[in-house]
């Protein structure tokens, strides 16, 4: 089950998505993707999940009050650097798609209104596109391992870290103790 988070400040335009995803198949090369759609009206809330969430994919609206489509996916991509990221936007301002590119390392570039089936075409994609990626990274960790260039301790971290955001982040007290984060 692939987990994509939405973020849109307005609320129709969030429901929409969900329906959507939620009642067509996202297909790709004869795949079928089950998804998980969890969804958000601030990127700050969206931030929030994914440092305690793995998230597979993230759509976000462009414009958005108080952080932008293109600042909130940088962000999300120091939390999760794996997640397949896509803006959506009803402004199709070129330097805009330029900055997403290259600044947020975004996957696509949606316009709305969006066409149904190419939305979830594009999610599909951007999944197979991550699976192919991680696959790659995969291969490349494992004979980096063999090489002698990564430890057995180096790799079992990235792979924890990839399950459950946060979780090697450690913060240690002056006398060695873990201090825990109030929650």
């Amino acid at each position: 089950m692939y987990r994509i988070m939405l973020v849109d400040d307005e609320e129709n335009i969030l429901k929409a998505l969900r329906r959507l995803l939620t009642i067509t198949p996202c297909v790709y090369d004869g795949i079928e993707y089950k998804i998980k759609v969890e969804s958000f009206s601030t990127a700050d809330e969206a931030l929030e999940f994914a440092r305690h969430n793995t998230v597979d994919l993230v759509l976000s609206d462009y414009r958005m009050p108080r952080k932008d489509g293109v600042t909130f996916l940088k962000e999300l991509k120091e939390i999760q650097p794996n997640a397949a990221r896509l803006i959506l936007s009803g402004y199709a301002d070129l330097n805009a798609v330029i900055g997403a590119i290259n600044d947020a390392q975004i996957y696509r570039f949606i316009n709305k209104p969006w066409n149904d089936y190419e939305l979830v075409s594009s999610i599909a994609q951007a999944l197979a596109y991550r699976n192919l990626a991680l696959e790659n990274q995969r291969l490349a960790d494992q004979a980096r391992l063999e090489n002698g260039a990564m430890t057995p301790q180096e790799l079992e971290r990235k792979r924890l870290e990839e399950q459950e955001p946060g979780i090697t982040n450690v913060h240690w007290g002056p006398d060695g103790s873990v201090i825990f984060d109030d929650m």
